[in-house]
C-alpha cells in the first residue's frame, strides 16, 4: 500500500506521538509499503529511503518573540494560517493541530496526484482538513491514544480556578475532534482502556475501535552497564497534571531516608510542581534532577540508573515510559490507571500496581520492591521477557496494515453499493 501518515508534530522528543510515527514508517517501509510522513516542526528523523514532506508553520506557539521571527521569511507571519496562529496562541488556545490539517487540505490534490495514496493514516490530529481530504476520496485512519477530554480534566482537578478552567477548555481543541472523529473511516486506539474513553467522549462504540498495541525497541532500550545512583526513577513531564507528580513525591516522604528518587525531564520551570513540592515536604536531598534534553543513548542509560521505575500517572493512553524502563530491565511501580496495568501486566511479576492517588500503597509497593534483596533485579528480568514478548514494533504495523485493508474493502464496498 502507499500510505500516507499525518503527525502535525513529528520530533521523537516532543512526546510519544514522534516516537510513534517514526517506528511505524519503519516497520511499513521493512515490510514492503511506500509510506511518505507528512509532519510539522519540529520535524522527525526518519530511516533512510522514508520522504519527509515539511508542512512549515512559524512556531508561534512554541517559542516567544521575537524567536519565531525568520528574517529569511520576513513575510511568512502574514499568510492568513500564520496571523491566525499568531493571534489566537496568544490567548491561550494550541492552533497547531486545527492548521495543520488546513495545510494539507490545500496542497493535498497535489500532493495525490503526484503519489496516488491509497490510504491517509493520521496520528490524532483530527482537525476539520481530514475531512476533507476524506471527501477527495482517499479514507482517512486516525488513531487516539487518549482523548485530550482526560488531559484537561486532570487540569481542573489540580487547579478548579474558573479562569483556569477557561484557560484549559480554550486551549484544547475538543469541540473539532469530537466531530471529526466519527466522520472519519476508521478511528483505531493503543489500548483497551483508551477505548473505552474513546466511546465515552466520541460516541464511537467500542466494538467499531480496534485495538493495536504500541511496541518499544528493545535493542535501543536495554540495560546497561552502569552505577545505579537512585533507587526510584521517573521519566516524563512533570508538569503534566495527569502524571500525579504529587503522588510520587509523598510517597517518596513516607519511605525510608536512605531511598532516592530521579525525576528525568528537561522542561521543569524554576518555579515547578517539582521545585514546589521538594520544599514542601523537605526533600532536597533524596531528589536528584536531571533537567536537560538528553539524546535517546543518555536516555537509555538513565532508565539503567534506577532499581525500579515509578509510574504515578493518573491515566496513560499507553505509557511509554513504562514499557521503556522495562526494557531497560526496571520494574515498574504504577497506578492502576488507564493502560498502565495493560502494560506493566497484572500478575505482579514485573511491578506493583496501586490505586491511583494512594501515597501509601506507593510507598508500600517501593518497600516490597526494593528493601528485599533481589527482587527488583528478578522483576526487571520478567519486565524486559515482556516486552520483549508483547509490545513490537513489527506487530504493530502488521495488525494497523490489516486494519488499512479491511478499511480499503469496505470503501469499495460502500462505493459499489452507491
Amino acid at each position: 500500500m502507499r500510505i500516507a501518515l499525518f503527525t502535525y508534530r513529528g520530533n521523537m522528543f516532543c512526546g510519544g506521538q514522534g516516537i510513534y510515527a517514526a517506528y511505524l514508517a519503519k516497520e511499513w517501509k521493512k515490510a514492503g509499503h511506500d509510506v511518505h510522513v507528512f509532519a510539522g516542526p519540529p520535524y522527525p528523523e526518519l530511516e533512510p529511503g522514508i520522504p519527509l514532506h515539511k508542512i512549515h508553520n512559524d512556531n508561534v506557539f512554541g517559542l516567544e518573540h521575537p524567536d519565531y521571527f525568520d528574517p529569511e521569511r520576513p513575510f511568512s507571519l502574514l499568510r492568513p494560517l500564520s496571523l491566525w496562529e499568531l493571534g489566537v496562541s496568544k490567548m491561550g488556545v494550541f492552533p497547531e493541530m486545527q492548521t495543520f490539517g488546513f495545510r494539507m487540505m490545500m496542497r493535498w490534490k497535489q500532493f495525490q496526484e503526484k503519489y496516488k495514496f491509497d490510504v491517509v493514516f493520521d496520528n490524532q490530529t483530527l482537525s476539520w482538513g481530514l475531512l476533507a481530504i476524506q471527501a477527495m476520496g482517499v479514507p482517512v485512519i486516525s488513531v487516539i491514544h487518549h482523548p485530550l477530554h482526560i488531559d484537561r480534566e486532570a487540569d481542573y482537578t489540580i487547579d478548579p480556578r474558573l479562569i483556569k478552567k477557561i484557560r484549559r477548555t480554550l486551549y484544547f481543541p475538543l469541540f473539532m475532534q469530537e466531530r471529526v472523529a466519527p466522520r472519519l473511516s476508521t478511528i483505531v486506539t493503543v489500548s483497551e482502556a483508551s477505548r473505552t474513553e474513546i466511546e465515552r467522549y466520541f460516541g464511537i462504540p467500542e466494538k467499531n475501535i480496534p485495538v493495536v498495541y504500541n511496541g518499544t525497541d528493545t535493542d535501543i532500550f536495554h540495560p546497561c552497564e552502569v552505577q545505579k545512583d537512585a533507587d526510584l526513577l521517573f521519566v516524563g513531564r512533570t508538569e503534566d497534571r495527569k502524571k500525579g507528580i504529587g503522588t510520587m513525591i509523598e510517597a517518596l516522604s513516607m519511605l525510608p531516608e536512605h531511598i532516592t528518587l530521579k525525576i528525568v525531564d528537561g522542561r521543569i520551570p524554576e518555579d515547578g510542581l517539582v521545585p514546589r513540592l521538594i520544599r514542601k515536604y523537605d526533600l532536597h536531598d533524596r531528589v536528584k534532577i536531571v533537567d536537560r534534553m538528553l539524546t535517546r543513548e543518555e536516555l537509555v542509560r538513565e532508565y539503567s540508573t534506577g532499581r525500579a521505575a515509578i509510574v504515578p500517572s493518573f491515566f496513560e493512553g499507553f505509557g511509554f515510559p513504562a514499557s521503556e524502563a522495562m526494557a531497560c530491565g526496571l520494574p515498574v511501580i504504577a497506578n492502576a490507571a488507564g493502560a498502565l496495568p495493560e502494560v506493566v501486566g497484572a500478575d505482579g511479576r514485573t511491578g506493583r500496581l496501586v490505586p491511583a492517588r494512594d501515597a501509601a500503597a506507593m510507598a508500600q509497593a517501593a518497600r516490597e520492591i526494593l528493601l528485599e534483596p533481589g527482587k527488583a533485579e528478578e522483576m526487571g528480568r520478567a519486565a524486559r521477557r515482556r516486552v520483549e514478548n508483547v509490545f513490537r514494533w513489527d506487530d504493530a504495523a502488521a495488525s494497523l496494515a490489516e486494519v488499512f485493508e479491511d478499511t480499503l474493502r469496505a470503501t469499495h464496498r460502500r462505493s459499489r453499493a452507491a
